[in-house]
């Protein structure tokens, strides 16, 4: 599939939040999962909404305005966090699934897991192999 500049911007955007959230002490495993819930990251799915576009530090205020604060705690690194919030969203645009489909079929825990095995692959390659380890055809 063959992403536009923007969506690629997205994906980055989404990666650079994860690591945020390690630089800011939040424990990479809550962060993740709830972020991943949040209507925060459903906005992140819509077609169009102006918090796409407001960058990592704010979209971190909102989703700290959504969901309270969140425990500080185990971070991990910060090409794993990249990694997991750049695939998420590029597995959104290439399925269509939402942010939370997608954290149920694999949750950070999972992401964390597969990372040493699955960072090197294509990222298409290694959507496919999660969904396909989840009992999901692409």
């Amino acid at each position: 599939m063959k992403l536009t500049r923007e969506k690629i911007q997205l994906c980055s955007i989404q990666g650079r939040l994860f690591e945020l959230s390690a630089n800011e002490g939040i424990d990479s495993a809550v962060f993740i999962d709830a972020f991943m819930q949040s209507g925060t990251a459903a906005r992140l799915d819509l077609t169009y909404d102006r918090l796409q576009w407001s960058g990592e530090e704010y979209i971190l205020e909102e989703l700290a305005d959504e969901l309270g604060m969140l425990p500080t705690g185990t971070t991990w690194g910060n090409d794993e966090l990249f990694w997991t919030g750049y695939l998420y969203r590029l597995w959104h645009y290439t399925t269509g699934e939402s942010s939370s489909e997608i954290n149920r079929i694999a949750n950070a825990a999972t992401m964390r897991a597969c990372y040493p095995g699955y960072h090197t692959l294509d990222p298409e390659m290694a959507i496919e192999r999660l969904r396909e380890a989840a009992g999901i055809s692409m």
